[in-house]
């Protein structure tokens, strides 16, 4: 007589980052428990946050290793969540490689020349590898003082640091992103193919130094058709990807209005395809297919509601997420300013508690 086969057995915590739940969800093996980690963790949310950052430059901030370690270990000991990112910015491996580029408040990156023309293409800087000492000292920092807790390497994609590049800073219509897209496809190559280089080595120093995971964020990859991403970004975050070589670290793609692009921003390389609020995650592993993992995607301002609102809609993510093939609790984007770190750190605990095993 037949019977069921036996279960496997839940996998016991691991003592190495790199046998993580975050690492084993990315690669759809079993968990312990689903992880969880939020997407900008580390920041204005948090009054730990505003005491260490008051009166210090935010692109400072970020290459400073002491305060990238203790910035990036802040929501790791408040929430208790399974993943720390690193304490970064999108733009800063173009401040590193000598551009002039400035976050203001309230704003986000401004760029104090934009890149205009194809000659503005061809004079920008590269990043040198040996530019990231301050880089390699907070990841080796961090990794110390993770023990098991995994640490999530952080870039920009190609596209949307193009996007401010030629914007000269945020943009609601990206339309002289696009419109030198369209008309200088030669020029817009090889600007993608220079920003691809420069993330890969940002990604390489980071992987290099300890972090056993990463994540490409395409913040405004959703604003560009499917037909458009295919052909005209993708293939340089695929090189992005590419660019870490045999590494053996899953890869975490993300972009914000990303719906109609999550079959091609999971072939761009990730192991794990980050989705944002608008779609629900079933559907979402629908469309990406039965080889990847999903990441998300509670809506960021769900944390500003009653608890009993974000119960239900944790609840909601949770269920739809065991429909992927693995599944990495986060937002559909980043952590509102105006979030009560207890929100955080109850939904960490929640999924927590609804998910182990």
């Amino acid at each position: 007589m037949s019977s069921d086969p036996t279960p496997a057995p839940a996998p016991v915590p691991s003592t190495s980052p790199a046998e993580s739940d975050l690492v084993r969800a990315a690669r759809g093996l079993p968990v312990s428990r689903t992880p969880v980690w939020f997407m900008r963790q580390a920041g204005r949310s948090l009054p730990e946050y505003r005491s260490l950052r008051a009166g210090t430059v935010m692109l400072d901030a970020c290459q400073d290793p002491d305060m990238v370690t203790e910035i990036t270990l802040q929501p790791v000991r408040r929430h208790g969540v399974d993943a720390a990112i690193l304490f970064s910015d999108i733009v800063l491996p173009l401040v590193v490689a000598g551009m002039d580029v400035e976050i203001k408040p309230g704003i986000g990156p401004v760029i104090d020349k934009p890149v205009r023309s194809v000659a503005d293409v061809d004079a920008l800087p590269a990043l040198e590898p040996e530019a990231l000492g301050f880089l390699e000292t907070a990841v080796r920092q961090l990794v110390a003082e993770l023990g098991a807790t995994p640490l999530i390497g952080f870039a920009g994609a190609p596209f949307t640091l193009a996007t401010y590049l030629i914007e000269g800073g945020p943009s609601k219509e990206h339309a002289r992103t696009k419109a030198f897209m369209y008309a200088e496809p030669e020029a817009w190559s090889r600007l993608l193919d220079k920003l691809a280089v420069s993330a890969a080595i940002f990604l390489r120093a980071q992987v290099d130094a300890g972090a056993v995971a990463v994540q490409l964020f395409d913040s405004w990859a959703g604003v560009l058709s499917a037909a458009d991403y295919a052909e005209r970004v993708l293939p340089h975050s695929r090189a992005v990807f590419d660019g870490l070589g045999e590494r053996d670290v899953p890869r975490i793609h993300f972009g914000v209005g990303t719906g109609e692009l999550l079959p091609l921003i999971g072939d761009a390389g990730a192991d794990v395809v980050g989705v944002d609020w608008r779609i629900p995650l079933d559907e979402a592993a629908r469309r990406v297919g039965p080889n990847r993992s999903l990441q998300g995607n509670l809506d960021p301002a769900v944390l500003l509601a009653d608890r009993a609102t974000v119960d239900r809609e944790v609840r909601r993510v949770v269920e739809q997420g065991r429909t992927a093939r693995g599944h990495i609790f986060n937002l559909g984007h980043g952590v509102l300013p105006d979030t009560d770190p207890g929100a955080l750190t109850h939904v960490a605990e929640l999924v927590h508690e609804l998910t182990t095993r």
